[in-house]
């Protein structure tokens, strides 16, 4: 890709992710320094910023949906994000618990972050997803860019078509709901030594969750949620 023929913030966030990824890839052992004045770059937050819109979804405590951000103005909103980010001033807010039903008639408890924290966090996981992707295995399906069961099930019959003898269906309880937030700390830091992107991450661990009023922090698990669980399929790492 030609850099003086990128124009849309997509492009250019596609050139910085293929640097970032085939750094990873060069050095397993690399450790990326320098990433935290990459995430409030102008054009990841616009391209954060289209992602979230696309990926739609309600709105987190403060009540703000993404047409009131829309209405209100997308570029003073961005401006504001990358501001805060800039400036050392930005700190989560906790995220909004709902429940949806499934299909056993249980309840999956959900994490609908704000807005403003859906597209700091997106921003963030532009930047550190190349990093991580370097290092899993291609059996790997989970929560990992353009995979999803589909592959898994194609893999899945293609090991049966070379005679293989069974398959084992296994699915973690409470898995987000019991993530050992040290540990996960440890796998990120095996690959990023940003400080600011370490305590960036920490802030949305500890933001906490807002269930009837009252906010409840734990030193256990991430709130369940699209942006977030997207970005922490690092968590995949503590399986390999």
């Amino acid at each position: 890709m030609n850099a003086d023929r990128l124009t849309t913030p997509k492009e250019k966030v596609q050139q910085l992710q293929e640097k970032l990824g085939h750094a990873a890839k060069e050095n397993s052992k690399r450790k990326f320094h320098a990433l935290y004045d990459k995430v409030y770059r102008w054009d990841v937050l616009c391209e954060a910023w289209k992602r979230v819109r696309a990926n739609k979804g309600a709105a987190g405590i403060d009540a703000i949906t993404l047409a009131d951000v829309e209405k209100q103005g997308e570029i003073s909103f961005i401006r504001e994000c990358q501001r805060e980010l800039q400036e050392g001033t930005y700190h989560p807010d906790p995220v909004r618990r709902h429940y949806i039903p499934k299909k056993d008639g249980k309840q999956r408890p959900l994490g609908i972050p704000t807005v403003r924290d859906r597209v700091v966090q997106m921003a963030t996981k532009l930047m550190i997803e190349p990093i991580f992707e370097a290092d899993f295995h291609e059996t790997s399906f989970g929560f990992r860019p353009k995979r999803g069961a589909k592959g898994a099930l194609d893999r899945i019959r293609k090991a049966c078509n070379r005679k293989g003898n069974w398959v084992v269906d296994v699915d973690i309880q409470g898995y987000f709901d019991n993530i050992n937030q040290e540990k996960l700390m440890k796998l990120i830091q095996m690959r990023i030594n940003d400080r600011r992107i370490l305590k960036l991450i920490r802030k949305w661990l500890q933001a906490g969750v807002m269930e009837e009023g009252t906010v409840r922090r734990s030193d256990l698990g991430t709130p369940q949620g699209r942006p977030p669980k997207k970005w922490f399929h690092i968590t995949n790492l503590s399986l390999i």
